[in-house]
């Protein structure tokens, strides 16, 4: 990863740097140049041309003496430009990328403390008030980082997302690139975790989202899919879904990588020797009464059971009751024993189990069980019949990549797309005498005029007009904006369903 994709404090007020673990500047701010001058301009600059005596010790030591006893901030005293030396608090931010360390150093100016009078009181409200904007803006800082990277991360993401998505519609099962194009798309899936946590970090609300209701089976066919490619020749699949499954709310992203490190075991049991057989089933199981199922105390009420056996060699009975154990493992090479562990830690935050029953020489199975609600949601076919459409629709976003990607996509599907990279061009659009668009798709944060406020200035023109907008933000349909939404970053067939359904809205059928 490069430092331009993870420094997004350039247009800060204050001076801001990224180093990496040998102290060297990697990125300087406009501010932090302006207030030390060009000795952070040249080639590979580093810590000590800034750094003043008086902190103590060596500037390379400072960042691993900072790891071993981290805090939110610390006093440092840096050289100016001007020569002299001034105090900054320093709030500190380290993370690791690509096997590497990596810091940022945002520089506020010390308040200066000057003692009280013995004989008249400091004012307590004054002192307190001081100390508080000196926090917020600390917090301020963290949180535009946060919130900088995360927004410029999902609209790459959703380029990502939506044009992987779009080819794999048009793979067949045997071609040559569609296993490629599976790992793109659960990069980019597991990526999206990434950037909704800074997302939910960076809004001061701390509420979590409540999951929407989704169909199991969807995942289970797309992890079989890409391991039936992959070994399909030496391993006889068999693939029993319920049609009719209950809804369950679930975390698709880990969801799926549960379900695929339970998967990536059971081929490897089966070995190479062809005739290796995997079954993967979904069952309803409603529970009158708590039921125990092995190491798995499930209390009563709906559930969905994914069941995966394979035909393999089986664990061995000292060896079972350890398998979830963090750092356990009884595979060689690299493996570091955290795939069982992950897949326990998944289920039981969804509030479900997972059992393993094994016999050696008698294969393993694996039930996955989570929490079902008494409602069913059939599969979406994602087929270009029920995805396609006619209608003319206006894309507003500053971004050009994903303008370009939603223009790809529904215009492939028969869509007449126009497009604005601004809300000032979309509004000159919508007032002229020519037929309007049949729905408006745009993004909610854009500069100058962000996505609410042209809703409310479409509404003036053309309050009938369908709106379906979009954000890397949490905000449920219909609220607040009075438009459907779609989060960030999205598939194709997400995109083509929801604009299929808000069109539907606007031309019911009766």
């Amino acid at each position: 990863m490069k430092p331009e994709v993870v420094f997004g404090l350039e247009s800060a007020a204050w001076p801001a740097l990224l180093l990496n673990a040998d102290s060297v500047v990697l990125r300087a701010n406009a501010a932090a140049t302006a207030t030390f001058g060009p000795v952070l301009t040249g080639e590979a600059p580093v810590l000590s041309a800034i750094w003043s005596p008086e902190n103590g010790g060596k500037p390379e030591e400072f960042l691993p003496r900072w790891e071993q006893s981290p805090s939110p901030t610390t006093e440092l005293k840096l050289r100016t430009a001007n020569g002299a030396t001034a105090k900054f608090t320093a709030a500190i931010c380290a993370f690791s990328r690509d096997g590497g360390k990596w810091y940022v150093l945002q520089l506020l100016p010390a308040a200066e403390r000057a003692p009280a009078p013995a004989a008249v009181p400091a004012e307590p409200r004054a002192a307190a008030d001081a100390g508080g904007a000196v926090l917020k803006q600390k917090l301020d800082c963290a949180l535009q980082l946060a919130r900088t990277v995360s927004l410029d991360f999902n609209n790459a993401l959703t380029s990502v997302l939506g044009h992987t998505s779009l080819l794999l519609s048009k793979a067949e099962a045997g071609h040559p690139w569609r296993r490629s194009l599976m790992e793109v798309e659960k990069s980019a899936q597991h990526a999206a975790e990434i950037a909704n946590e800074l997302q939910t970090f960076s809004r001061q609300e701390k509420e979590t989202p409540r999951a929407p209701p989704g169909n199991l089976n969807v995942v289970a066919n797309r992890c079989v899919e890409f391991f039936r490619n992959a070994h399909g020749a030496t391993i006889a699949w068999h693939v029993q879904l319920e049609k009719n499954l209950l809804a369950v709310r679930f975390d698709e992203a880990k969801v799926q990588q549960a379900l695929t490190r339970i998967l990536e075991n059971a081929v490897e049991a089966t070995g190479d020797g062809g005739r290796g057989q995997i079954t993967v089933l979904t069952r309803n199981v409603e529970l009158t009464e708590p039921t125990q199922d092995r190491n798995v105390r499930l209390a009563a009420g709906a559930y969905v059971c994914v069941e995966i056996t394979d035909n393999g060699g089986g664990i061995e009975p000292d060896v079972l009751p350890r398998i979830f154990e963090p750092f356990f493992t009884t595979k060689k090479g690299v493996h570091r024993g955290l795939g069982l562990a992950l897949v326990y830690g998944i289920i039981t935050n969804h509030g479900g189990g997972v059992v393993i029953s094994s016999q050696p020489g008698a294969g393993t199975a694996a039930r996955v069980y989570l929490p079902a609600e008494k409602d069913f949601i059939h599969e979406r076919t994602g087929t270009e019949e029920n995805l396609q459409g006619t209608e003319t629709i206006l894309v507003v976003d500053d971004e050009a990549l994903l303008l370009t990607m939603a223009e790809t996509i529904l215009t492939d599907f028969g869509y007449k797309v126009l497009t604005a990279n601004s809300g000032q061009k979309a509004l000159a659009m919508l007032s002229r005498d020519d037929s309007p668009p049949d729905l408006v798709v745009t993004d909610l944060v854009m500069p100058g005029m962000g996505g609410r406020e042209l809703i409310e200035r479409i509404r003036q023109l053309a309050p009938a007009m369908p709106i379906l907008c979009t954000s890397g933000c949490v905000m449920p349909a219909d609220k607040q904006t009075g438009a459907a939404y779609l989060r960030k970053p999205f598939t194709s067939a997400e995109l083509l369903a929801e604009v299929k359904r808000v069109l539907a809205r606007k031309n019911p059928v009766d």
